[in-house]
């Protein structure tokens, strides 16, 4: 069992999390599932049936759901990061002044998109 301040701070995170989750779903450059995660992650501690409450929600229940069971991501997040990553790359090649920076970011989104392409996609995914 977890203290009263602690289950407040766990709380507060998952909360936090869930309402930028939910902007991230009406806004294009803000995500949605990393915070959905963090949201369901927080309220496990503080609260689990505010946990239970996020992964049985229709929009953000089978991505949140898919990822804990076998770090599945959807076919469409997939595409959306690889666009969104290819803007980032665009941009910092043309921003970033120095070269030893500006490499170094994109070999990390680079990684990071290889590593998002390998991620299984869920079973009962249509898309």
């Amino acid at each position: 069992m977890i203290g009263p301040a602690r289950r407040a701070l766990y709380l507060t995170l998952a909360w936090l999390s869930f309402g930028l989750g939910v902007l991230g779903a009406f806004l294009p450059l803000l995500p949605s599932t990393c915070f959905m995660l963090v949201a369901v992650w927080a309220a496990s501690k503080g609260s689990p049936r505010f946990a239970n409450w996020i992964r049985s929600h229709p929009r953000f229940g089978p991505t949140v759901v898919a990822w804990e069971e076998a770090g599945a991501i959807p076919r469409h997040a997939k595409w959306l990061a690889m666009v969104m990553l290819g803007i980032s790359i665009t941009i910092l090649a043309f921003t970033v002044s120095l070269m030893w920076l500006k490499v170094a970011l994109i070999i990390g989104l680079v990684v990071l998109a290889i590593w998002i392409l390998t991620r299984p996609e869920p079973v009962s995914s249509s898309s």
